[in-house]
């Protein structure tokens, strides 16, 4: 479990730059990525392609300062929670928002195979109207 703590806590410390060449190492060739209902960029995707260019593209190009800050990991066997703040700013309207997440990921012989997204959507979508 505390392997899975470090992969898990891996991420959170990584830089823009980096974030990609570590999902790539930790990802399970499928990992099944679900990001929350009401986010810009809800739904689930299989695989590094289909999260980079679904999620951190657009949250790199439609948004300006966007942030994850991790401030609880809690593990259990093959899962580790994620609790923490997003905050950015909408490129199309200017606007500027913080919102609490939480991350669910599951692991199996340390590679994520899923990971599922809870967040306060309605403070994301006010910034987008």
């Amino acid at each position: 479990m505390t392997n899975n703590l470090n992969i898990i806590r891996s991420i959170y410390k990584a830089s823009s730059e980096e974030i990609t060449p570590i999902l790539a190492d930790i990802l399970a060739e499928n990992v099944q990525w679900t990001e929350a209902a009401g986010f810009p960029t809800g739904g689930t995707y299989i695989g590094l392609n289909a999260i980079k260019t679904n999620v951190f593209y657009r949250l790199a190009t439609e948004w300006s300062g966007f942030k994850t800050e991790a401030k609880t990991f809690l593990g259990d066997d093959n899962k580790v929670a994620v609790f923490g703040i997003y905050s950015g700013t909408s490129n199309t309207t200017g606007k500027y928002f913080e919102a609490t997440f939480a991350h669910l990921w599951e692991l199996e012989h340390e590679k994520v195979i899923k990971m599922e997204q809870f967040v306060d959507s309605a403070m994301v979508q006010a910034a987008l109207k």
